[in-house]
C-alpha cells in the first residue's frame, strides 16, 4: 500500500444516508477471488438508472465521494471498499460510517472523512453547484478543504489508522514493522515447540 497524505480532486455528491455494503456492491459481485475489478460493480443496481449520479458525465473522473450519515453499515464484505478504490475513489466524507466499513477502508488506503452533518451538507451542496470544485484531503493535518467555496473541514480519523496510511501500512506492513521482535522471540523458543516452515 502506498503513504496517503494529501488527495486532491473532484467529488461525486452521493446524497443519500444509510447506504450498506450490499448497495455499494451487490451480492452477485462476491463470487469472484481477486480484490480486483470490482468497479464494474459498485453500486451497480443503481447505475441501471441512467441518472443515478456515478453516471453523470459532469462528475465523471471524480476522486472523492461525499455521501449522507451511516455510509457503509450492513455486513462486513471488504468488497465494498475494495470496488470504491478499484472504481478510483481514494476518500469517501460523512458524518458516519458503518463500524466495519470504517476499519476495512484504512487497511486498503481508501481515507474515511467523519465530518460534522453541517460540512457534510456544505461540501454536498458546494459540489452539487461546481461539480469541478476543487477538494482538498489533507490526512496529516485531518481537514477537508474547498478553497474556492471557503469551506475548511476538520474530520475525525484515529490516530492508529491515521498512522497507516501515512505510512503505507496494510496489515501484512504493520506485521512486517514488528519483524525484528518477531526473530528476536523465535529465536529463544524452545526448539521442542512446533514451528512454521519458511
Amino acid at each position: 500500500m502506498e503513504p496517503v497524505r494529501i488527495i486532491t480532486g473532484t467529488a461525486l455528491p452521493l446524497d443519500r444516508s444509510d447506504v450498506d455494503t450490499d448497495q455499494i456492491i451487490p451480492s452477485e459481485w462476491l463470487k469472484r477471488v481477486e480484490r480486483t475489478g470490482f468497479g464494474a460493480g459498485l453500486f451497480s443496481e443503481w447505475r441501471d438508472d441512467r441518472d443515478f449520479v456515478l453516471n453523470r458525465p459532469e462528475f465523471a473522473g471524480a476522486n472523492i465521494l461525499i455521501a449522507g450519515p451511516n455510509f457503509g453499515v450492513g455486513s462486513s464484505r471488504e468488497h465494498a471498499v475494495w470496488a470504491l478504490v478499484d472504481y478510483g475513489f481514494a476518500a469517501v466524507i460523512s458524518p458516519r460510517f458503518g463500524d466495519i466499513f470504517l476499519s476495512n477502508s484504512t487497511r486498503s488506503g481508501l481515507v474515511p472523512c467523519i465530518v460534522s452533518h453541517e460540512d457534510d451538507r456544505k461540501l454536498m451542496e458546494a459540489v452539487v453547484a461546481d461539480p469541478t470544485l476543487e477538494i482538498t484531503v489533507d490526512v496529516e493535518r485531518r481537514v477537508v478543504e474547498a478553497p474556492a467555496a471557503g469551506i475548511i473541514a476538520p474530520f475525525v480519523i484515529n490516530d492508529g489508522a491515521r498512522s497507516r496510511l501515512l505510512q503505507g501500512l496494510d496489515d501484512i506492513g504493520v506485521t512486517l514493522s514488528h519483524v525484528s521482535a518477531i526473530d528476536a522471540f523465535e529465536s529463544h523458543r524452545s526448539a521442542s515447540l512446533p514451528t512454521v516452515a519458511r
